[in-house]
């Protein structure tokens, strides 16, 4: 079994047990925790994470093509609860959750809405599934 042995600390020149070296320097542990670990400069860049994958990214291009067209041909609310101001501004996805990835870019599952149409879908989802308007 290996001993370690005391040396002089580069900080404080008193005899301890070494904890880290930098630049080929000994320091003890209290030295290192108290000056030079803060005056170090470690790295500081990150990688960034991208918020959505590449895959998503070009699919969120494609969908907002297909979006202005949907509602370019759709301009007035499909829906048409009470409140409903007749200008279709959204564009509701009747498939959610786990299938919503697979009917994103199909038309055919889409309904122009109004904000105070697709509100209400979202805050009555029980109704909305009666209805049709949920999948």
């Amino acid at each position: 079994m290996m001993k370690t042995k005391k040396k002089i600390c580069s900080s404080c020149n008193t005899e301890q047990f070494i904890w880290k070296r930098h630049e080929g320097k000994p320091f003890c542990k209290n030295c290192w925790s108290t000056h030079l670990g803060k005056n170090i400069q470690k790295s500081t860049v990150k990688k960034v994470i991208p918020r959505v994958s590449k895959k998503r990214a070009k699919q969120d291009i494609e969908y907002l093509k297909i979006r202005i067209k949907f509602l370019n041909d759709n301009p007035l609310c499909q829906i048409k609860f009470p409140g409903c101001n007749n200008f279709a501004t959204d564009v509701h996805h009747s498939f959610a959750g786990s299938n919503r990835n697979e009917y994103y870019l199909d038309n055919t599952s889409y309904f122009a809405t109004c904000r105070s149409c697709h509100n209400y879908i979202h805050s009555n989802p029980l109704e909305a599934r009666e209805l049709g308007y949920l999948k």
